[in-house]
């Protein structure tokens, strides 16, 4: 496969090119780096969020906006599909770069996560990157400075005028169609959790409710996190068979029917405090070829609208 932050880089100057039109903010650090704002400042909408989303998985994945329900109520979905699950959704859009400064904290996504390859990810699908770009999306509620562009281009070995970071908060537009997005990529990442190898995984979609936007960031990881774990749909196709499907679904955790935001209260709000089980999809579909299907969990229409704020 050839670099996936080539690929990402394209859909990058897309977002410089209509930056306008799309109502994001681009500007160039005193290092030559370059942010772009998707939801900061700016007030990047579902369709920048379709972009930043296509950008976290390097162009391969095809992603699209559909209407669909919650409690019965017309709602916007974020739907993803990719025939490069491994390297699409684990080495590109997984938000595994954890960004922590004197005065500026978020967490980093996207293809130049595969030009480190610290993570466990990296190691069981196989697969690194090389590139003169280096294209990190961080979630923050603070538009990243010249020392975060100077880490990023240090670990991702290239030139500082070779980083793009594409930033936005959770609590924004842009925030809430990202987190939708991630549906499949749960489903991918607990399967390899639980001992399943992730280039088994032939196909993946995933479905979600895009939450509705609140600028309190806590509430906005509740809301945002709910959409998934009770929202979220994944249909996958694998090469193989396994007993680890029974426990894919969120419906196989202890913390089911807990909204998240008091999971991450318990946790004090720190990401890393929480067990990786309690993030996962609501409903599940595995077809094995040659094999069974599964049909696995279910949606809660009255937790998400509870969450949501329904009246």
């Amino acid at each position: 496969m050839e670099s996936i932050n080539r690929t990402a880089i394209e859909l990058v100057d897309e977002a410089l090119d209509f930056a306008d039109e799309m109502n994001l903010a681009a500007h160039e650090l005193d290092n030559e780096a370059t942010v772009i704002d998707f939801g900061v400042d700016a007030e990047g909408g579902i369709e920048a969020g379709v972009l930043l989303t296509e950008i976290q998985t390097a162009g391969l994945a095809n992603v699209t906006t559909a209407m669909g329900e919650v409690a019965g109520a017309p709602r916007p979905h974020i739907e993803l599909t990719t025939d490069h699950p491994a390297v699409a959704l684990l080495c590109s859009q997984k938000a595994g770069w954890e960004l922590e400064f004197d005065d500026f904290a978020g967490l980093g996504s996207g293809p130049a996560r595969a030009q480190v390859g610290q993570e466990t990810e990296f190691e069981k699908v196989g697969y690194y990157d090389t590139f003169e770009f280096a294209t990190l999306s961080i979630e923050s509620p603070q538009l990243p400075d010249e020392a975060v562009a100077e880490h990023v281009a240090d670990l991702a070995e290239v030139e500082p005028s070779g980083v793009f970071l594409p930033t936005f908060a959770a609590g924004s537009t842009v925030g809430s169609v990202t987190m939708a997005a991630r549906a499949a990529e749960l489903a991918v990442f607990r399967l390899m959790e639980l001992g399943y190898d992730p280039t088994d995984v032939i196909t993946a979609s995933g479905s979600a409710p895009i939450a509705p936007v609140t600028h309190d960031e806590e509430l906005a990881m509740g809301r945002t996190n709910d959409a998934l774990a009770y929202g979220g749909e994944v249909y996958l196709q694998v090469a193989s068979d396994s007993d680890a499907f029974e426990n894919l679904p969120s419906t196989a955790r202890e913390e089911y029917g807990t909204p998240f935001i008091d999971i991450f209260q318990d946790a004090d709000w720190d990401f890393y405090e929480i067990p990786e089980t309690v993030f996962a999809p609501a409903e599940v579909t595995v077809d094995v070829v040659d094999g069974p299907t599964y049909a696995l969990g279910e949606t809660n229409d009255d937790l998400l609208a509870e969450s949501f704020g329904y009246v």
